[in-house]
Formats: structure tokens, sequence, C-alpha cells
């Protein structure tokens, strides 16, 4: 009080108590309405007794000065069933001095006759009126965790309770007939719950604080202020009322021998409880447990909670037996709710033991070679063994702990496991003999497609019946350890035998797919090699006709192979059918009718449609596609016979060479008396020699002789101006490393020598360089020797830039001087020119 500074207030504060059912939220709901710092339970640590006795505090914020009240809760059972006379004393206190009483009850206990604390205000309104003076106090009922029932039902009820509580209180003679509102002004709030509607508690809570502002001004919640002592005498006042209260024999229900025993034997147990909690064997028995199974963990705990409970025996002998019994009983049920824990951690550690065991066992037992059945047999019994070997080390005497179903637990995980391992053994089985079948059917199949005659499927036939012969036997026999009934391990072995028809089957459709790209391959194989499989060299002896007509017999062969599966020998008329329409018909008229084709269908006769690879009109349609996609290759050949033919017969007839000799005597004297001309022949010839084998005439004209005129013509241009180019680039590049020295000697000449060196210099020559436009007039000008008048009259402006013939890589090297081309050097250059 002194603290808080109540005693300067003079009449101008508020005492506000709050009392109501343990571990309804009191301390809390104080905290947020008047600020204080009152001690709150924790909820994540369980629910147990927070605020023992009667705790006060100073309201922060709220004027007049307020003093508030933490009253221990009613209905605890650290208290007991019978001691409750704390309880009335304390409830009896907080409504004789209390302004304000706060009676904090749950919603759902509206109605009850305990819950809703009826029963102590009952006895509080009697005990209240016979020791003192009543004053009017305001009752102001929090009900907490507010349903969706309206405030405005609850409310009627509530008052309705109350009044029934003190219409049957006894009262004195002065007060028989007076009415509950004299003594009492009662009110009623209602807050949503704390935990789930935080927020919108919080803000009702603030709205509620706002009533205990002014709450002593009259009309305010404080009620009526007669006989309020002075706040400097509020201590001695309070001191004297609770002398009074404890006085009161009325109130202290229990018997003193009971109470005591009771408080005696509670504050021992307590104790020895804490001493077990603490006590460093529990403590390493504790940690042990936590690393793993301890050996002999029943006879070490058992030891360490008979040590306490014989401790409490001794120093709580002398008390009430029932009482002492009822404690000890508490005692002892708190200690086992300690260490069970510990105990059932040793037998989650039993189990994974007995498990992990089981697995090592069985895979030992696999492993030496028995059955599966068996070993699953022998592995369970000697795990299971272990486990209630250690279950029944574990157990202490002072509880009747059961680990039946743990036992069970750990029987299941077995069966699971075992479940699990028989899976995947009969699946790993499963798998290496499927993949035993794949790898010896899969590469012969495919080379017995490759090589496809009319011993294809017998072949595969005895190499599937060869290969699931000796696979699937093998696999039965592995299966005898499962001890499964025959059913079952028959229908894995025919499941297996179709997965090996299966392979064969995919692989046989694998290849249909490609039946056209094997057609190509055979037909290609056969028409270009000889019976010697040498390549074959077309010399123009050979029957292209009859060659080509073998190879497309084979081709057709292949397709009838992969027409259909055929997993019986049971002869069919396929290829016959094939041969005969698609390659000894002739060629289809357009007025065949669909009905007369034998390929006009969707399947083949006597063939089951899950059979059908190809059917009778893709192959007719596969054959049309192959035709033309072979044709090129026949006609490559029958090209190559009539080359060959050309080239060993190049020679004209003796006839032809006379016919020339004597219609063209005229034009062989006039070459002979005339070597230029022949010479000029004879360059002619060079030239059209290069322009043909750049021009590949011999490949331009295998088209057709139309074709390669036009081809010749539109590259004839382009081809002799890159012939030209090519020989300026070779001449040019001789010219300019002579420039390039002359450059050097005219520059390390004076400047006074220039005029002179000008007038001397012979007149330069201009590159023997042609335009593809250049005239055979300015071929003549350029390479004919200059005659004396040329010579004299020609200026230096000749070579000037502007020249057409200049080279535009050398504009700037014909301002200088040049020296006078030899004559020796005349036939060179014409022969650069050609």
């Amino acid at each position: 009080m002194a603290a808080a500074d109540v005693s300067g207030c003079g009449l101008s504060y508020a005492v506000v108590a709050i009392m109501g059912p343990q571990s309804s939220g009191k301390s809390t709901l104080l905290n947020q309405l008047f600020r204080t710092n009152f001690r709150e339970m924790d909820a994540f640590r369980g629910r147990s007794q927070t605020t023992k006795g009667i705790w006060m505090a100073h309201c922060v914020g709220i004027e007049p000065c307020t003093v508030v009240m933490d009253l221990e809760g009613t209905d605890g059972r650290e208290r007991g069933e019978d001691d409750t006379a704390f309880e009335k004393q304390s409830a009896l206190f907080a409504l004789a001095i209390s302004d304000i009483v706060l009676i904090n009850m749950w919603c759902h206990d509206i109605g009850r006759e305990q819950a809703a604390n009826k029963p102590l205000l009952k006895t509080v309104f009697q005990v209240m009126m016979r020791l003192f003076s009543p004053r009017k106090t305001t009752l102001l009922f929090v009900i907490r965790d507010k349903t969706r029932t309206p405030l405005e039902h609850l409310e009627p009820v509530l008052r309705e309770d109350i009044q029934k509580i003190w219409n049957s209180v006894p009262k004195p003679e002065a007060h028989k007939d007076t009415p509950l509102s004299e003594f009492f002004n009662v009110e009623v709030t209602a807050l949503p719950s704390f935990e789930e509607k935080e927020e919108q508690f919080r803000e009702q809570v603030q709205q509620l604080r706002q009533r205990f502002a002014n709450s002593i001004a009259p009309g305010g919640l404080a009620g009526d202020r007669r006989g309020v002592v002075p706040a400097s005498g509020f201590l001695f006042s309070s001191q004297q009322i609770w002398k009074i209260i404890r006085e009161n024999k009325d109130l202290d229900l229990p018997a003193h021998k009971v109470m005591v025993a009771t408080v005696r034997c509670d504050e021992i147990a307590n104790e020895k409880f804490g001493c077990l909690a603490s006590d460093p064997e529990w403590l390493e028995l504790e940690n042990a447990v936590q690393s793993g199974s301890v050996q002999g963990f029943g006879k070490k705990l058992g030891y360490i909670v008979d040590v306490h409970m014989q401790e409490y025996d001794k120093e709580a002998v002398y008390f009430d037996e029932a009482v002492r019994k009822a404690k000890r009983q508490v005692l002892e049920s708190r200690v086992l709710n300690l260490v069970q824990p510990a105990f059932l951690k040793v037998l989650s550690y039993l189990r994974s033991k007995a498990l992990e065991k089981f697995k090592t066992d069985l895979n030992l037992s696999l492993e030496s070679g028995k059955g599966f059945a068996a070993s699953v047999r022998e592995s369970t019994e000697s795990s299971l063994n272990e486990f209630d070997q250690g279950c029944a080390d574990a157990v202490i005497k002072q509880a009747d702990w059961d680990y039946s179903k743990m036992l069970e637990k750990v029987r299941r995980d077995i069966e699971d496991h075992a479940v699990s391992m028989r899976e995947r053994k009969l699946s790993e089985l499963t798998s290496r003999a499927k993949e035993k079948l794949r790898k010896t059917l899969v590469d012969p199949v495919e080379s017995l497609f490759d090589a496809a005659s009319q011993t294809t499927w017998e072949s595969i036939r005895n190499l599937y019946k060869r290969e699931t012969e000796a696979i699937l036997p093998e696999f039965l026999n592995s299966l005898s350890g499962f001890e499964m009934e025959s059913a079952v391990s028959e229908g894995m072995v025919s499941k297996l035998r179709d997965y090996a028809r299966s392979i064969v089957e995919n692989k046989a459709k694998e290849e249909a797919n490609k039946v056209l790209m094997h057609m190509k391959e055979r037909f290609t194989t056969v028409f270009s090699h000889d019976k010697d499989s040498m390549p074959r060299v077309w010399t123009g002896k050979e029957d292209v006709r009859a060659i080509a007509r073998d190879a497309r017999s084979s081709a057709l062969k292949l397709m009838s192979v992969l027409a259909v599966i055929r997993w019986d020998d049971k002869p069919d008329r396929i290829e016959n059918i094939l041969t005969s329409t698609l390659l000894d018909s002739p060629v289809e008229s357009k007025s065949s009718s669909a009905s007369s084709d034998p390929l006009a269908s969707t399947t083949w006769e006597e063939v089951h449609p899950m059979h059908t690879l190809v059917t009778p009109a893709q192959c007719k349609s596969l054959w049309k596609q192959f035709k033309s996609e072979t044709e090129f290759t026949i006609t490559q050949a029958v090209t190559t016979q009539q080359a060959h033919r050309r080239a060993n017969g190049g020679m004209p007839p003796p006839w032809a060479m006379v016919a020339i000799a004597i219609l063209g005597f005229n034009e062989i004297m006039t070459l002979l008396r005339n070597p230029i001309y022949l010479f000029l022949v004879f360059v002619g010839y060079l030239v059209a020699k290069a322009l043909a084998v750049q021009l590949d005439i011999g490949r331009e004209f295998q088209n057709g002789m139309v074709p390669g005129i036009l081809s010749v013509s539109v590259k004839l241009l382009p081809s002799m101006q890159n012939l030209l180019r090519k020989v300026a680039t070779d001449l040019q590049q001789p010219q300019g490393q002579q420039q390039q020295q002359q450059g050097q000697q005219q520059r390390q000449q004076g400047q006074q020598h220039r005029p002179q060196a000008a007038a001397e210099a012979p007149e330069p020559q201009p590159p023997l360089l042609l335009s593809p436009n250049s005239s055979m007039r300015e071929l003549r000008r350029l390479h004919m020797p200059p005659s004396p008048v040329r010579r004299s009259l020609s200026s230096p402006s000749h070579s000037s830039p502007s020249s057409p013939l200049a080279s535009p890589r050398k504009v700037a090297e014909d301002q200088k001087p040049r020296r006078a081309v030899e004559p020796e050097n005349e036939s060179s250059s014409a022969y650069s020119i050609v």
C-alpha cells in the first residue's frame, strides 16, 4: 500500500476483487483489463493452480486510484474437495472490502449448481450479513468464452439464479424483507475466448476498461460508497476484517485434524515427489534410457521409487490414516506418471531392436540358402522371445504396466517387413527372369528379322521354345522356398511366358514399322551385289531387268515375313498373294474393281487381327512407295550401262574419218601454210578445255540436251569472268612488288631532280588487265608494240587515274614514274593474257 501511495488518496480510491474457478483466466483478465502483472497459467505445461492466496496490485492508467485483488481460484484439486475454508474466507474478505467484485465464470457453466459458484455465494451472503454492516457492492459477472447464445438470453438466467440464492439465505430480522438490490448491484458482461479470438477479446476488454474510469462517481460502477474508510486506514481495516473472518468457526468446515493431515501429507508428498524428480540416480537412469536400452531397468527404477515411497510412509505415519493413504496414492500416481515415459522409451527401443534382429536373422538365413518361409518363421520366433524378455526386465513392481499392445506392434512390424521382403524377393526373381528372357530373345529375333526368309518364323518359334524351357523351370524351382500355392506359382510362370511372347511380338511390331526401310535395304543389297556379295559393276552385259526383278522379289518376301505374327506352323498364302498381286500382275487398269483385288482388305485370310502387323492395304501402299523410291536406282544402272557403251565406242567409224579428210583438205592445208592459225587453234582448244572442266559439261548434259544447253549458256559468261579475274590477280602481284621498289627509289632522290626525272622517264605502260567489257581494239592497242609516232605523241595523262584500264587498287601508284617495259617482256605479257 505504501509503495503504490494509496494512503494519500483520501476517499478517492476503489477496490476491485475477482473470484471464480481455478484456471478460468482470472489473472489474465486482470492483466489485460488493468495492465497489472499477476502470474498467469502456462497452458502448455498443463492446467494447475497458479495463484495461491490473495495478491494485490495497483491499476495503471485508471482514475481514481484503483486497487485490484487477485484471489486464489475456487474448486481447485490442490486443496481437495473438503478443504474449502480458505476459498470461503477469501471470497468473504473480497466482498467485505471491495467496491466491485468480478465473478469470473464460464459461459457453459451457467445453469449448473457447482460450477457457477452458487453454494459459495450462498454461504458468503449469509455470513456477510451476520458479521458486518452490509453495504452495497457491485457484483460484475464476467461470462468467459461466450458462445453463440445471445447475452440477453444468458443474463436473465443468471440474475434469476442469484435471486434464488439470496432468497434462500437466512437473514436477520432487520433485513428479512430487504431485496437483493439493497446490498448488491448486479451487472453482467460477456467476453469471447482469449485463445481462439484474441484480437476480439482485447478489443472488448478495452471497452470494459472504460467502465472503471471514474467508477466512484455517482452512477459509476462502484455503486454505494457508504461506510468507506479513508485510504490511510484501509490497511488496518483490512487486517481487522481478515482477523474476524479467520476466527469465525462456522466457515472452517473440515475438522482440524483432517485439515492438518491434509495439508501436511500434501506437503510431504510434494516434497518426496520433488526429491524423486531431482534424484541423481533417477536422472542418470533417465539420461541412459534416452541413448538406448538399460540392462536391469525395472529393478533400478523400482528400487528408486520404493526408497522415496518408504520415506513418505515414515514421515506421514502419525497423521490421519485415510488422508495419508489418499495422499500416498496421489503421490504414487504422480511418480508413475513421471517415470512412465522412460518405460515407454525402453519399450520403443526394444521394439526397434527386435525388428532389427529380425531383419539381420532373416538376411543371414537367406544367405545360408534356407527357404524364405522357413527363415521368416525362425527369425520371427527368435525376435519375439527376445522382446518379451526385455519387457519383463523393464517392468517395475509398483506398476501393473501392460506391454501387450507393444508386443502386437512388434509382431505387426515383423509381418509388414516380411511381406515387403517377400514382395521384393519375388520382384527380384521375376525381374531377373525377365532380363534373361529379354537378353536371349531381343537380339536373336532382330537378327532373324534382318535376314528374313521363309524359315524366319519357324526359327523364332524354336528360339522361343528353347529359351523359355531353359529359363522358366529354373524360375519355378526358385519359388519353392516361398511355400506358396501351386496356382500362384503357375500363374507367375504363365505371366513370364506371356512376357516372352510379348518381347517377340513387340520386336516384330517394331521391325514391321520399319518394313519399308528393310525392303529398300534388301533391294539395294541384292541389286548392287552379285552372288559373291561383291559390288556389282555395270559393264553393259548384265540383265538389269532380271536383276531388278530378283531384288524386288527378295524385298517382297521380306514384307510377307513381317506382315503377320506366326506362332503356329500353319502355312499361309500371304507370300503367294503378294507375289501374284504386286510382282507378277501387269500394270493396274483404272477399270479394275476393288472386289477382284485380294489386297483391298484390312485383314489377312485365316489370320487373327491381333496377329496382323501389316494389313493387305498397307502392303499395297508400301509396295507403291517402294517401287517409286527404287526406280532411280534402276535408272542409274541403265544409264551407267549406256555410258559404258559410249565410252568404249568413242572413235568415229572409218568412213567418217575418210569423209573428214576429203571434205576438210582445204582447211588442213590452210592450217599447215599458216602456223599462226594452228597456234590460235591450240590456244582456243586450251581455253575451251578449261571452260569445259570448270562447267563440268558431262554432268550438265546427263539430264538431257536442252537442259544442258540452257545450264551451260547461263554459266558460261560468269565462268569466263572468273577465269580472266584469276589471270589478272596472278599478274598484279609481281607488278605490285615492282612498283613498291620504284616508289622507294624515287623517294630517295632530292626535290631538285624531280622535273628532270619526269622528263627522262619513258612513257608508262598501262597495266595488263582487261575488264570484262573491254573490246578487241583495246586488246590490240595495249599489247601490240607501240610505233615511234605514237610514242612521241603520247603524254603522261594517258596513265591518269581516270583511265578506264587503270587498276582500281593502283590509282595512287599511277602518279609515280615507271620504267618502260622491256621488249623481251612482251611475249610474257601476252602469255599472261592467255
